[in-house]
């Protein structure tokens, strides 16, 4: 990304963010600040994954270093996932993109009401 005033998202950027921040992702990511888990562990604190889903995820969250697999030696054998630093530095900017969607979800709401009660917005 570009430091000077103009903001501008390159495409290695724009994939990096659309697989750290989407919506399976920030849940995991979630999970695994609170503590390592197993793959079932997550499964139950997010019912709405699917299977398939949440092994995406977890594989490009792996990818990237943002989360790390450890194979227990356990019969049988588990793997248990946990947050590397690099995915808990994820945590501040993340906060923040929260808190503004908190602090702006009202005025939004209203945007889109009003855009909806107009003829553009009658074709979404």
């Amino acid at each position: 990304m570009d430091t000077d005033d103009e903001l501008r998202i390159d495409a290695p950027h724009r994939e990096l963010l659309d697989q750290v921040l989407d919506k399976w992702s920030l849940s995991v990511l979630n999970e695994l600040c609170e503590r390592p888990c197993r793959f079932n562990e997550l499964r139950r604190a997010i019912p709405q994954v699917t299977q398939k889903s949440l092994t995406a995820t977890l594989r490009r969250l792996e990818r990237n270093g943002v989360i790390e697999r450890e194979v227990l030696s356990t019969r049988p054998v588990a793997v248990r996932y946990r947050i590397t630093p690099l995915g808990k530095s994820l945590r501040p900017p993340i906060d923040v993109l929260l808190a503004w969607a908190s602090a702006n979800l009202p005025a939004i709401a209203r945007a889109r009401a009003a855009f909806d009660a107009t003829e553009d917005g009658a074709g979404l």
